[in-house]
């Protein structure tokens, strides 16, 4: 499923798909806002967006086989919940 699958599925609840392209795109940047801004989005049930933070660490070229620095950086991790991991194992 992709975004546009996503709204083609939001528009059958909402009036239009036009409202359902909204509404999709509002819940995408405000989990985006909160995870700039470091801050965690639980949705119970589904999971847990957050900001994990990756060390700098020593990695290799495949090509060259030359060893080289790989920075630190932020990345956003999520974690599922519960009735989200039933879901899928059933």
């Amino acid at each position: 499923m992709n975004k546009g699958d996503l709204i083609k599925e939001v528009a059958k609840v909402v009036t239009s798909k036009k409202d359902a392209q909204a509404a999709v795109e509002c819940v995408l940047s405000a989990i985006t806002e909160a995870l700039k801004n470091e801050e965690s989005v639980a949705l119970v049930g589904f999971g847990t967006f957050k900001v994990a933070k990756r060390e700098a660490r020593k990695g290799r070229n495949p090509q060259t086989g030359e060893e080289m620095k790989i920075a630190a950086k932020k990345v956003p991790k999520f974690i599922p919940g519960k009735t989200l991991k039933e879901a899928v194992d059933n």
